[in-house]
């Protein structure tokens, strides 16, 4: 049998095919993110310390038995002719009950999650906007950034369209409430 090259039929769908066949060095991780590919090398360890923080906290005093996933991939839905987004969060987190990592593809539905988080690296305006409007669009109800160089931590909730209409912004140092399925305050004083 003799297989048939696809041809993409959008520059869309090209651009989908190119991305998915992607081959980064390793420990870098490639996204597509508005009909952009974009590329990350390794974070560094106070990125992983923040996230490491915040997902011990979720473990220990979440309401809701929560599985947490960092680097998981997720498809979203994208604006305009764009293709589907394939966003990497830095941490992913979903109520136990549901085992949305067993057996998922590496690049999963977002269906089910509870709260995506985002740690500010190499590129802080794809942390601070662009994914966080891939992800209201996607309506994931929780976002949680940590923006290292504002030194703050905001919780972004009640996705609508391409923006979330609440935000509730702390400075490292104080405390920011999870709302339900977490319902507790996450500590920040160790963030400085």
């Amino acid at each position: 049998m003799t297989a048939v090259a696809h041809e993409p039929t959008t520059p869309a769908e090209g651009l989908l095919e190119i991305f998915l066949s992607l081959d980064t060095p390793e420990g870098f991780r490639a996204e597509l993110i508005e009909g952009e590919i974009v590329v990350t090398p390794p974070p560094d360890g106070d990125h992983e310390d923040y996230i490491n923080r915040i997902m011990k906290q979720v473990i220990r005093q979440s309401r809701t038995d929560m599985d947490f996933s960092g680097n998981k991939g997720l498809k979203l839905r994208s604006g305009g002719e764009c293709p589907r987004n394939h966003v990497i969060p830095d941490g992913t987190f979903a109520p136990a009950a549901l085992r949305l990592y067993r057996g998922a593809d590496s690049w999963m539905s977002c269906e089910g999650v509870a709260l995506v988080l985002e740690v500010t690296s190499t590129k802080p305006r794809a942390d601070r906007e662009t994914k966080r409007r891939c992800y209201a669009r996607a309506g994931i109800p929780l976002h949680l950034l940590v923006d290292r160089e504002e030194a703050s931590v905001t919780l972004f909730s009640e996705p609508r369209g391409d923006e979330y209409r609440e935000l509730c912004m702390r400075p490292f140092g104080k405390s920011l409430t999870l709302p339900e399925p977490f319902a507790f305050d996450l500590e920040t004083a160790d963030f400085l």
